[in-house]
């Protein structure tokens, strides 16, 4: 059995979630950042748990072909970045490969994915930027998080962010010196400046300082010295954030010089962003997504569109060009209001919006008997949940359009959509995030053909595992996801355990003890906390 510091050779077989390399070694699972598939690597290992290793690349003696020497300073530290030491080309496998591996594994589906489109900029294409700030020995550090830590790498420069951005950080800090300026302590839940937030258009850029106050000091000095580090620069906002949160954005906004917004073309359309507004952030790739989504639709020009989650209305309009209404459902009013505006300002009027979780809006427009040709779908990264699947299946459309950014919820999503009539017809993945292990897939679902075979089956409704059948994920579901973000496997018991703890309800009989002098072994906490993390990745608590 290894043992903590020990160095030994390990073959890289493929590439985790997270861009780490994947070794095995005395049947536990090896997790090794900067190891590369085909590599024998002398690694240290940093901590042995009960079913998964962790370990550093110490040397790599004979280098895969796709490696390549990280081009930035701060790469691996800062956590940004998971893919600088190897070829864009090896990148864009290892995510198509992600995607496919997702589809089998946790959606028990055999759909490939045979085309990856990637990006003809892998820099500096970021559109929105959050900079977290904290004290440091000498002067604020602003930068990263380090990878799997709340620790804030200071960092000089990002080469996924315009160059702007680096310069707004350095005047900012720079102020925060010269007028005493403290940033936040997180731990303590004290200091003013928390996060530098920016958005980016083709032609300006938007500042947003978050404080956990409602003023900050000499804002005057402060507006003078962004502006003159950035003339691009139409307005610096505050947001108030004075909650004990990892949410960036507070609720209120007070602009202290300029405009609250920005303009932004995207698939020949113009659209206002504020502060808050989604708005993908890299905006050639999203045009490639979008058209792919629009392609795969099959419009004509007289479909009626139904998009869920629709934001600002960004897919709604492009897709309302070539269909003969959409209808777009989002539960943030302002968001809203700024679809409705956008849809305005392009005089489109054949695109309507809907304030309301996707989960009412599909059960209202189900109710008024609307019969969508086709429903698009892009969802936040916790996925669809059962009862928006239920609902768009009662809708009968032709044509589903899935556009997801998380390969595993996805592969949750389409394997609930099988179960009701639903299959998965082609897909594709788009690298919005180059450089990253972030990967985004859109899926095309049509009504399959139902067999129309009837059997007879007898079963014990005590005895049966009910479980499957409860919202949110299965049981296989979780056990996938544990072992694939944690190296752990875990057990139906212990998975039944946690349930029970988080209140979530469990088959009455399920794995309890047969008697009350039975003993069952309990989830260990490194399990437990596993599975809760499961639970919530897949919305269940």
């Amino acid at each position: 059995m290894p043992r903590k510091n020990d160095v030994l050779p390990l073959t890289i077989e493929s590439i985790g979630l997270n861009g780490e390399g994947i070794a095995h070694l005395e049947g536990q699972v090896v997790f090794v950042p900067g190891g590369l598939p085909g590599e024998v690597c002398d690694v240290q290992i940093l901590k042995v748990g009960r079913s998964a290793i962790w370990g550093k690349v110490l040397r790599v003696p004979v280098p895969s072909p796709d490696r390549a020497a990280p081009d930035c300073p701060s790469y691996p530290k800062c956590g940004g970045c998971q893919f600088r030491h190897m070829t864009y080309a090896a990148e864009l496998e290892a995510k198509r490969r992600r995607v496919e591996d997702a589809f089998r594994r946790i959606g028990g589906l055999d759909l490939a994915v045979p085309v990856i489109l990637g990006a003809k900029n892998t820099e500096r294409y970021r559109n929105k930027v959050q900079l977290p700030i904290a004290p440091g020995p000498e002067r604020p550090k602003i930068g990263f998080f380090r990878a799997r830590s709340h620790d804030v790498v200071d960092v000089a420069d990002c080469l996924l962010q315009p160059e702007t951005a680096s310069a707004l950080a350095g005047a900012l800090r720079a102020w925060m010196g010269a007028c005493h300026v403290p940033a936040y302590e997180e731990g303590a839940h004290r200091g003013l400046l928390r996060h530098l937030f920016l958005r980016f258009s083709q032609t300006g850029v938007l500042c947003c300082l978050v404080v956990n106050g409602e003023a900050l000091p000499h804002e005057g000095a402060l507006v003078e010295a962004l502006r003159a580090a950035a003339p691009q620069l139409t307005g610096v906002v505050l947001s108030v954030n004075r909650e004990r949160t990892n949410v960036v954005l507070g609720q209120t906004y007070r602009t202290l010089w300029g405009e609250d917004f920005l303009d932004d073309t995207l698939c020949g359309l113009t659209f206002r962003i504020s502060v808050p507004s989604f708005f993908q952030v890299n905006r050639e790739q999203c045009e490639v997504l979008y058209q792919k989504a629009v392609e795969l639709s099959g419009l004509t020009g007289r479909e009626t569109v139904l998009d869920l989650y629709c934001g600002i209305g960004t897919i709604s309009l492009v897709m309302a060009r070539q269909a003969g209404r959409v209808v777009g459902a989002e539960i943030v009013p302002a968001a809203v209001e700024d679809a409705r505006a956008n849809a305005r300002r392009n005089g489109i009027d054949n695109a309507g919006f809907f304030c309301g979780d996707a989960a009412e809006a599909a059960r209202r427009f189900a109710a008024e008997g609307l019969r969508p040709d086709v429903v698009c779908v892009d969802p936040p990264r916790k996925g669809l949940a059962p009862e928006v699947i239920a609902s768009v299946v009662q809708m009968a459309p032709e044509r589903v359009v899935y556009v997801s950014c998380d390969p595993a919820t996805l592969a949750r999503d389409l394997s609930r959509f099988a179960a009701q009539g639903y299959r998965p017809k082609q897909a594709l993945a788009v690298d919005m995030f180059p450089r990253t292990a972030h990967v985004e897939t859109v899926v095309l679902l049509s009504k399959g053909e139902v067999d129309s075979k009837k059997i007879r089956v007898e079963f014990s409704l005590e005895d049966m595992d009910m479980s499957e059948f409860q919202d949110g994920a299965t049981y296989p579901q979780i056990k996938a996801y544990v072992l694939e973000h944690s190296g752990l496997k875990v057990s139906n018991l212990y998975i039944s355990q946690i349930k029970r703890k988080c209140g979530i309800e469990v088959g009455k009989n399920y794995n309890l003890p047969k008697s009350e002098d039975s003993r069952q072994p309990q989830c260990p906490p490194e399990k437990e906390k596993a599975i809760r993390e499961a639970f919530k990745y897949f919305g269940m608590i």
